[in-house]
């Protein structure tokens, strides 16, 4: 998916040899997933730095807002692809039924506003050329860069789509409630494997979640009460943030130890019996490839960095519009 592994060769006569292979390697990748890391380099060249500046601005007033990027990216890729869809409104005239509304994504999905900025000011440089996907693509990166995370280069030249699929959000989108089975098909029938499953869940290593995501988990899951797979002294924690019956919306972090910072502390929590949402501590509930996994990133924070932004491409080939298909939209809400 937008790799070039598997392109080798044994017959290197010079650098300009190599350089020529090296492009050749380049262009069969970019031509299999139609993206390109360079799509913008004539017509908007500072795109990745507008979008970087607006969202270093947004954190300086909301810490979270980096995790709630990358959260809007990865909804929008799992519901028709990587196409900005989550980011149009209801809309009676236009027939959009919004899939902000979908189950996944009410009262929980944000970050629209910075969208709107960061759309505002690339608009500002370059009229009409930058997809809200691609917007969507770039923040997810810069998000996780400037918390300390991994960079990489983004394949940019998504179009954006002139439809959204609120039942396709409520189907396909990852549940904080699925298991390690459910998890595996809706990442599988995207075509993203176990250690995409396992890499791109460390993203729950910054970012808030909402108490009535998991609160189930802290009473009566089981016949003995709370889910045995928590240490009791997390549950005691968390009872007292979320109580029973108590505001389904507050705030938990999703990452106890260093909740801002984009780190491999998410898989050692797993480790601890202290991953906060059911389907994290899925994977490290069974024996078998996300096992491994959750050890090896817990050990070492660069496999976990180059196997997450390696995932991250992954995700963002997800079917994306190119050419002619879709559309620039001059306004991330609504269709031109």
């Amino acid at each position: 998916m937008g790799s070039s592994r598997g392109v080798t060769t044994t017959l290197i006569f010079s650098p300009l040899a190599t350089t020529f292979l090296v492009a050749i390697g380049l262009l069969l990748c970019q031509s299999n997933a139609q993206l390109t890391s360079t799509f913008y380099a004539t017509t908007c060249p500072n795109v990745s730095g507008i979008v970087s500046t607006v969202i270093q601005q947004a954190l300086q007033s909301d810490a979270r807002i980096g995790a709630s990027l990358i959260r809007l990216h990865f909804h929008d890729c799992f519901v028709q692809g990587c196409d900005g869809s989550i980011l149009l409104t209801d809309n009676s005239t236009t027939n959009i039924q919004s899939e902000q509304n979908a189950a996944p994504n009410v009262n929980s999905a944000r970050g629209f506003g910075v969208v709107d900025n960061i759309k505002t000011a690339v608009e500002n440089a370059c009229p009409g050329v930058v997809s809200c996907a691609d917007i969507l693509a770039l923040a997810a990166e810069a998000s996780v860069s400037l918390s300390g995370g991994p960079s990489w280069s983004v394949p940019l030249g998504r179009r954006d789509s002139r439809s959204a699929n609120q039942g396709g959000a409520n189907a396909s989108i990852p549940a904080p409630f699925d298991n390690l089975s459910n998890l595996t098909s809706k990442f599988s029938a995207v075509g993203l494997n176990t250690n995409d499953l396992v890499a791109l869940s460390g993203a729950h290593t910054f970012g808030r979640a909402q108490c009535r995501t998991f609160v189930n988990r802290l009473y009566n899951f089981s016949a003995s009460g709370p889910d045995p797979t928590l240490t009791s002294s997390y549950v005691t924690t968390l009872q007292q943030t979320c109580p029973q019956n108590g505001n389904g919306a507050a705030l938990a972090n999703l990452d106890p130890t260093t909740p801002d910072a984009f780190d491999n502390n998410y898989f050692s929590n797993l480790q601890g019996n202290q991953g906060l949402l059911q389907s994290d501590q899925e994977l490290f509930s069974a024996n078998g490839a996300p096992v491994a996994l959750v050890n090896a990133f817990s050990a070492n924070q660069t496999a976990f960095f180059q196997s997450f932004a390696q995932s991250m491409v992954n995700m963002g080939n997800i079917s994306p519009l190119t050419g002619s298909s879709g559309e620039i939209r001059r306004d991330c809400k609504i269709i031109n």
